[in-house]
């Protein structure tokens, strides 16, 4: 099957894996959240344009650590509009839904700039405008902590939305920035929903009727999303199921899920991963455990986290792994346009709505 619709990734990454796993590869750390601009190679750019990917939602910024929030932040938004510069033949920095179009006209990849987190913001929402003019597209509200915007999905005692976030939530969406609410705790999400008057997303996560995990979205939740106008992106983590490895029939059992509760209209996919294969899995299982023990360091791992589990689905991986998806839709009775809105269009139209 050749893709005739384009596919959107609501969060992913155009970084070659295979050089965190390089002998002195730099910034292990950094490297692990993917979406390094230094990580960015001929073969990733190659692989992402094979892919049929018009455009991707990297995660630019703080979203954990040591360093300065808003210094790391700003530097990394440069060197991505560095990189773009150097390769415009290849990358486009998206702004509005009609550049993916463009990008994709051109054969180029969009880069929609997207944040995992607010810390950047300080205490200043002054920020949010600052970032806006910078090129950043979607903002998460929380990682799986609790900032000063409400609490992450991890977090025992839920608060939810703080006032601050309240504001932040109505600051973002004047600025046309797509609130995305992946990450947050239910009660952070909910309260988000009933102070949005614009649709909001949830870029990357699963459903919890499926496996009932915190990082997995409520049908609450998820209805709440579509009622809205938005989209809820469906990841290919380890989340999709409780207990061992997933692969392709756990994804596409929570795309139907979402499909039930949600409606054809308002679900897509945000694979939380890269396109390009892994060519070295000995070296990836060792990198993997370095990352979840950096991970459970820094307070910012899920439950059941495990050097066991890959990122990706390895039966939907590599380079084929959007068409492989449509194939596997197709198979299950579902239509050419439905898997076009879910591998794109919904996500499109989301942006169109949304994007100033």
């Amino acid at each position: 099957m050749t893709l005739a619709f384009p596919v959107i990734n609501a969060l992913g990454t155009l970084d070659n894996p295979n050089l965190q796993f390089a002998p002195g590869a730099a910034d292990r750390a950094r490297l692990a959240y993917g979406n390094s601009a230094a990580a960015v190679d001929a073969r990733s750019l190659a692989d992402a344009r094979s892919s049929g990917l018009a455009a991707v939602n990297i995660t630019l910024g703080h979203v954990a650590g040591s360093d300065d929030p808003f210094e790391a932040t700003v530097r990394d938004i440069a060197a991505w509009d560095a990189l773009v510069r150097a390769q415009p033949s290849s990358l486009r920095k998206i702004h509005l839904a009609a550049d993916i179009a463009a990008a994709r006209a051109a054969g180029q990849v969009g880069v929609i700039y997207g944040f995992q987190n607010t810390e950047m913001l300080g205490t200043d929402l002054d920020r949010i405008r600052l970032f806006a003019d910078l090129g950043v597209r979607i903002i998460q509200l929380t990682y799986n902590g609790r900032n000063a915007i409400g609490d992450g999905a991890t977090v025992p005692d839920d608060r939810g939305l703080s006032p601050f976030g309240r504001e932040a939530v109505e600051r973002l969406q004047a600025e046309g920035v797509l609130v995305d609410l992946s990450h947050s705790s239910t009660a952070t999400c909910l309260r988000a929903l009933d102070v949005a008057r614009k649709p909001l997303a949830i870029t990357h996560s699963g459903c919890r009727a499926v496996a009932n995990h915190p990082r997995n979205k409520t049908d609450a939740e998820l209805r709440r999303v579509a009622e809205g106008g938005g989209v809820v992106g469906i990841y290919s983590m380890p989340y999709l199921r409780l207990q061992g490895q997933p692969h392709a029939a756990d994804l596409i059992a929570h795309i139907e899920h979402a499909l039930e509760v949600c409606g054809e209209d308002h679900v897509g996919i945000g694979t939380d991963g890269c396109v390009s294969a892994i060519d070295d899995m000995a070296a990836y299982r060792r990198h993997l455990e370095d990352e979840v023990a950096t991970r459970k360091r820094l307070g910012i791992g899920a439950p059941g986290e495990t050097a066991d589990v890959t990122l990706f689905l390895p039966d939907l991986c590599g380079p084929t792994q959007f068409t492989r998806l449509a194939e596997l839709l197709a198979a299950r009775g579902h239509g050419e346009a439905r898997i076009a809105k879910i591998l794109g269009g919904n996500f499109i139209r989301l942006f169109d709505e949304t994007l100033a």
